[in-house]
């Protein structure tokens, strides 16, 4: 795989590149940015974040899995008659089951987003670029990973809409 990046100057720039490099059918885009881009899921053609799904998925099973543990333990295997009580009530269980259920959410968001977002890779080809250094400070940069025989034409293309620089970077074999 190769990478063309490209600076521009501001984000409006930057969305139209994305948009045209989208039409033209590159689909593997990324706007690299030192701060938040409204706008840059739709110029990128992202779809929506998988991150709420696995937060409720995670939830619901922490929540149940934290409740049905308590029924098991206190109305099944360890009954305690105290006081002629029933040996399962269900109001004393909220608060675990609740804790249950924010702890496996919480656990199931952060390994989701390690899947989602391809963690650990401590090395990604753009990091040759030494001007590509700026897209944590003060630059606007697009990303797309393109195949080695169509990186001229895309370095051309975003020449083309106004980049300031663009560079394309071949994946070495690691």
């Amino acid at each position: 795989m190769a990478y063309v990046l490209a600076e521009f100057k501001d984000d409006q720039a930057l969305f139209a590149a994305a948009r045209r490099l989208r039409a033209l059918g590159h689909a593997r885009l990324d706007a690299h940015s030192p701060y938040p881009l409204h706008g840059a899921d739709e110029a990128l053609g992202l779809s929506k974040s998988k991150v709420p799904l696995i937060a409720l998925v995670g939830g619901v099973a922490g929540a149940s899995g934290g409740y049905l543990m308590q029924w098991w333990m206190n109305g099944v295997d360890y009954v305690l008659n105290v006081g002629n009580r029933p040996p399962h009530s269900p109001p004393a269980n909220i608060p675990v089951t609740f804790e249950c259920g924010v702890l496996l959410a919480s656990l199931c968001i952060v390994l989701g987003l390690f899947a989602l977002c391809g963690f650990p890779r401590t090395y990604h080809p753009t990091f040759e670029l030494e001007a590509f250094r700026t897209a944590s400070v003060d630059a606007l940069w697009l990303s797309a990973e393109v195949k080695p025989e169509e990186s001229a034409a895309v370095v051309k293309e975003l020449q083309g809409l106004g980049a300031l620089q663009v560079s394309a970077v071949e994946e070495a074999a690691r």
